[in-house]
């Protein structure tokens, strides 16, 4: 009895561990024609409902837009048909393929798992089929990059692995769920360089964040904070719970905390007028048009009364966060800002800093998302069936 309990409880947490993601991949881009090539492994070829064997060393499939909306379909020279969808299955777990945009000619990339292809009237829509593991490699590599603390690499993964099940149907009626892009997560090809990615990514396996109720968080991260997470509502008009700003020391000697930028005058005072009104022949605020502190995060440039947000400016000008101040200089106005990104969450190379210092990944994500609860999903699921026959 106790056997069968045992592979009971492994076969169900076997299931529940293999969760596939759906991402639309090249998505900054309109793909005419792209040739899938051999890797290693292979890939069955499959065109709708038709199978036509498999891509083996040396070879590869062309797939590109016809002009009718549909697939056409090429292995090597010979022409298949034209097709709805177009399906590259691995034969065997866990291989990978070679993918090469032909138009536009976009550097090649390498992907794990299978892949699906279909059209609209302008592009072709790829869309890579891939575990979650193999995802979050690609994830936290495309994310943190290389040279990082193991613990880096786990609260990273924790972070994009709770942001992908939460998000995971953001892009449902372009027929995937997630994509490769920033506003998502960037994923811009499998693990290619640092294995330590791979060791964090299954050691921290199904765990993810919640709130209190059991609801998966918005587990925002971002490059640098300059000294000072933001407040959510300062970025984007709403509280969260469970995360509140603070100073971080951890990030203020790196990489990305100081940042200056020369702005010409003309173009700062044109913006504020002609966009938000602003009172340039006003006795005090006219005065000071060119100059603000910010010694803590604010929303809104000079006073909120002007309503002018700072994530405007920070858009409009190209700046790194909204974390500045400026001074004219000359016929330039001069930015100076601290961090990188909107601030909001686990700000990454503190959190690098952290792991450095000793801190384990369960102690960083808990200095960033305090009110937040670190949980395993497969075990939360496991417990709450149930199973005819065996009491728990």
């Amino acid at each position: 009895m106790k056997l069968f309990f045992l592979i009971l409880i492994l076969f169900a947490l076997n299931n529940l561990s293999a969760q596939q993601m759906r991402v639309g991949v090249y998505r900054g881009y309109k793909i005419n024609r792209i040739v899938f090539a051999y890797n290693d492994g292979s890939y069955s070829i499959i065109g709708d409902s038709t199978d036509f064997g498999s891509i083996i060393q040396n070879e590869f499939v062309d797939i590109s837009l016809d002009t009718n909306g549909y697939i056409k379909l090429k292995k090597g020279a010979v022409e298949l048909g034209s097709f709805k969808k177009v399906f590259i299955i691995q034969n065997y777990p866990n291989t990978s393929i070679i993918l090469s945009p032909k138009n536009p000619v976009i550097k090649e990339r390498k992907y794990k798992d299978d892949f699906e292809v279909f059209a609209s009237k302008t592009a072709l829509t790829i869309v890579n089929l891939v575990d979650m593991n193999n995802y979050l490699d690609g994830v936290v590599e495309s994310e943190g990059g290389g040279g990082k603390e193991l613990d880096y690499y786990k609260v990273q993964a924790l972070m994009s692995r709770t942001y992908a099940l939460k998000y995971q149907s953001k892009h449902l009626k372009e027929g995937f769920g997630l994509c490769d892009q920033v506003h998502c997560q960037a994923y811009h090809n499998m693990l290619k360089i640092n294995q330590l990615i791979d060791s964090a990514v299954r050691q921290t396996n199904g765990i993810i964040m919640t709130d209190e109720k059991g609801v998966l968080i918005d587990a925002y991260f971002h490059a640098n904070c300059g000294g000072q997470t933001s407040e959510p509502e300062l970025v984007w008009n709403e509280s969260v719970p469970y995360l509140y700003t603070f100073k971080d020391t951890f990030c203020i000697y790196t990489k990305q905390a100081l940042w200056e930028k020369r702005i010409p005058q003309s173009d700062w005072r044109t913006y504020l007028v002609d966009q938000f009104n602003y009172p340039i022949n006003d006795s005090i605020f006219g005065a000071l048009i060119f100059t603000f502190s910010q010694p803590q995060r604010l929303a809104f440039y000079q006073n909120p009364i002007l309503g002018i947000p700072l994530r405007d400016l920070r858009e409009k000008f190209d700046l790194k966060s909204t974390y500045f101040s400026c001074y004219p200089d000359s016929a330039d106005v001069v930015v100076r800002g601290r961090g990188y990104g909107h601030g909001v969450g686990l700000c990454q190379e503190g959190a690098m800093k952290m792991a450095k210092y000793g801190y384990n990944f369960l102690q960083i994500a808990q200095y960033y998302f305090p009110n937040a609860i670190i949980r395993n999903q497969f075990e939360d699921s496991f417990f709450r069936q149930k199973v005819k026959g065996i009491e728990f």
